[in-house]
C-alpha cells in the first residue's frame, strides 16, 4: 500500500509540474499577444492618423491658415463656443428695433488693365460720311469731338536680317610716295556673343528671357520663332544658351557668389531636379538637385543664386560656401549640421507644420505657440536688427523657452503626428533659438522657399535638363533672372545690356569692370531699370 501511495504522489508532482509548465507557457503567450495587440493597436492609430491627414491634403483645405487665426492676427474668442454665436432672445429684445444709416462713398472704378505711361498714341478720327445739311443742304460745321473708347494695338515682333560690313580706306598719297608705308584704316564690328552664329544679343536675350521668366521651354519656342521668320530647333536653342551662360554670365554669377560669401547670413534651400546623362553613371530617373542661395535685405542688395548638383550630400554646400563664415537659416535637414564656422538657424515654418499636421488638441497649442511669435515678428518686421533683438529678448524668447519646455515635459511617444512633431522640435531645439541672438536673422526660412518656387515651376514645364552643363547654365540664367527680379532691374533689357556689351570688353583680364554690371550698379538702374510698377 506504501508503494502504491508514493507512485500516486509522484504521478501527482509530475502533473502538477506539467500543469505548471503549461500554464507558464501559455502566461508567456498571453504577454507575447499583448504585445503584439499593443503593437498593432497603436500601428492601427498610426496608420488611421495617417489616412486622416492623407484625407484632409486630398479634399481639405490647402492653406496652413487655421481656424483660429483672424485677418488682423487676433485670435476669436467665441468660435468654439455656439453660445456666443447664437442671439439671446427676450421679450425686451425682441420687440425692440434699431436702424442704421450707412453712408456710403461712390468710389470711381479704376480698371485693372492699363497702358503703361509713354506709350505710343494713335488718334484715329472718324468724320460723317456726308457733312451737308439734309435740310437745306448748307455745309455743316465741326463743334465738337468725344473719344468713346481706347483700345490697345499688338504689333507682332518682326525679324530681320543684319549684316555686319567692315569697310578698308586707303591713303592714296602715301600709296604713291615710295618713302611712306601704305596706311590703311579699316572699321571694325563688335564682337558677336557666339562666334559663327547667326544668334544676335537681342534673340539670346529673348531666349533666355522666355525660358527662364515665362518658363516656356526651348521646345515650345521653335515654332514661335518659326513664325517670326528664323528657322531653328531646340538642339541649337539649347547650345546658345549653354554657350552666351558659360561665356557672358557666368562671370556676372560668379562675382555675385563672391559678394555673397563676404555676407554674414544666407538662407539656403534645395529642390529636386533630373538630369538625363549624368557623370555619376546612375540612371537619369534618379534625382538631381538644385540648391538655392538667397542674401538678406539688411546687408545689402538682395543676391538670390542657385547652384545644380547630382546629390544632396553636404559636401555640396561645403564646396559652395567655402569661404564663408556666419549663419545659415535652413530646414531639418541633416545636411546643414555641424559645418565648421557656420552656425544654423532652423525654420519655425517647418515646426509649426508639423505640429498642423498633429490635427489635435495638443497640435493646436503647438500651433498656438508658433502663431504667437509670428504674431511678434509683425510687429517688430520694420525696425533696425539691433532693436528687433532687444524686442526678441524681452517678448519672443519667454514664449520659445516655455514652448521648448512644454514639449520636452509632455508625454508624446510613438510614432504618430504629434510625437515626430515634437521629435522634430526637440531635435532642433538650438537652432530654433538662434534668431533671438541676431535681429537680421529672420524667424523662417521663407525668403529660401519663395526663392526657390521659380526652379519648381520651371522643372514643371522644361522636365529635365539633358545634361549636366545644361542644368548649370539654367542655375546661372535663374540665378541672374531672381537677382534681378530682385533689384527691381527689367531682365530681358539686362541680358540685351551684357550680351552686347561684355564679349567687347576685357572682362577676364579686369575683373573689377563686373562690379559695373551688377543689377544694383548705377548704370545697370539706369538704363536696365524695370519700368513695371
Amino acid at each position: 500500500m506504501g508503494n502504491v501511495s508514493s507512485n500516486n504522489e509522484n504521478q501527482y508532482e509530475k502533473l502538477i509540474r506539467l500543469l505548471e509548465e503549461q500554464l507558464a507557457q501559455t502566461n508567456q503567450q498571453n504577454k507575447e499577444l499583448s504585445k503584439k495587440l499593443d503593437q498593432s493597436l497603436k500601428q492601427n492609430e498610426a496608420l488611421t492618423e495617417q489616412l486622416r491627414h492623407l484625407t484632409k491634403l486630398l479634399y481639405g483645405s490647402k492653406t496652413e491658415k487655421t481656424k483660429y487665426n483672424a485677418p488682423d492676427g487676433q485670435g476669436s474668442l467665441f468660435d468654439d463656443d455656439p453660445s456666443f454665436s447664437e442671439s439671446e432672445h427676450t421679450e425686451e429684445q425682441s420687440q425692440q428695433t434699431i436702424s442704421y444709416t450707412v453712408v456710403r462713398k461712390v468710389q470711381k472704378k479704376k480698371r485693372n488693365d492699363s497702358l503703361h505711361d509713354g506709350i505710343e498714341v494713335e488718334a484715329v478720327h472718324h468724320h460723317p460720311k456726308n457733312t451737308m445739311c439734309d435740310c437745306c443742304q448748307g455745309q455743316m460745321i465741326e463743334i465738337g469731338s468725344t473719344i468713346v473708347r481706347e483700345e490697345a494695338e499688338f504689333i507682332p515682333a518682326r525679324m530681320k536680317k543684319v549684316q555686319h560690313i567692315e569697310h578698308a580706306y586707303e591713303c592714296k598719297n602715301c600709296k604713291g610716295d615710295p618713302f611712306q608705308k601704305a596706311q590703311i584704316k579699316r572699321g571694325k564690328a563688335p564682337q558677336a556673343p557666339i562666334q559663327r552664329s547667326i544668334s544676335s544679343p537681342s534673340v539670346l536675350a529673348k531666349v533666355i528671357y522666355d525660358k527662364f521668366m515665362q518658363y516656356l521651354p526651348l521646345y515650345r519656342q521653335v515654332k514661335e520663332w518659326e513664325r517670326y521668320g528664323l528657322t531653328t530647333n531646340d538642339k541649337n536653342l539649347s547650345n546658345w544658351v549653354i554657350r552666351a551662360a558659360h561665356d557672358w554670365l557666368s562671370p556676372i554669377y560668379e562675382q555675385m557668389k563672391h559678394l555673397m560669401m563676404a555676407k554674414s547670413v544666407l538662407h539656403v534651400d534645395e529642390t529636386y531636379a533630373q538630369i538625363i546623362n549624368r557623370s555619376d553613371g546612375k540612371s537619369g530617373q534618379t534625382n538631381a538637385y538644385n540648391w538655392v542661395f538667397r542674401s538678406v535685405p539688411c546687408q545689402g542688395p538682395i543676391i538670390t543664386l542657385f547652384q545644380s548638383s547630382l546629390s544632396r550630400a553636404r559636401s555640396v554646400l561645403e564646396d559652395f560656401i567655402d569661404g564663408f563664415s556666419g549663419t545659415i537659416v535652413c530646414d531639418g535637414y541633416s545636411a546643414y549640421d555641424k559645418l565648421k564656422g557656420v552656425t544654423f538657424a532652423n525654420c519655425f515654418a517647418h515646426i509649426r507644420r508639423y505640429w498642423l499636421k498633429a490635427d489635435s488638441k495638443n497640435g493646436q497649442t503647438g500651433v498656438n505657440y508658433c502663431d504667437d511669435l509670428y504674431r511678434l515678428e509683425r510687429k517688430f518686421k520694420h525696425l533696425s536688427p539691433s532693436k528687433r533683438r532687444k524686442k526678441r529678448q524681452k517678448y519672443s524668447k519667454p514664449i520659445v523657452d516655455k514652448f521648448l519646455e512644454w514639449v520636452e515635459t509632455s508625454p508624446f511617444y510613438g510614432k504618430n503626428a504629434l510625437a515626430k512633431a515634437a521629435e522634430y522640435t526637440l531635435n532642433r531645439a538650438n537652432g530654433l533659438k538662434t534668431f533671438l541672438n541676431d535681429g537680421r536673422i529672420e524667424i523662417d526660412n521663407n525668403p529660401a522657399e519663395n526663392a526657390i518656387r521659380p526652379s519648381v515651376v520651371g522643372r514643371k514645364n522644361w522636365i529635365h535638363s539633358v545634361s549636366e552643363a545644361g542644368a548649370k547654365a539654367n542655375a546661372i540664367c535663374l540665378s541672374l533672372a531672381e537677382t534681378a527680379k530682385a533689384n527691381g532691374v527689367d531682365f530681358y533689357r539686362y541680358l540685351l545690356k551684357l550680351l552686347t556689351d561684355l564679349p567687347n570688353l576685357d572682362i577676364y583680364q579686369h575683373q573689377e569692370i563686373l562690379n559695373q554690371y551688377m543689377p544694383w550698379s548705377k548704370m545697370i538702374q539706369a538704363e536696365c531699370g524695370s519700368k513695371i510698377k
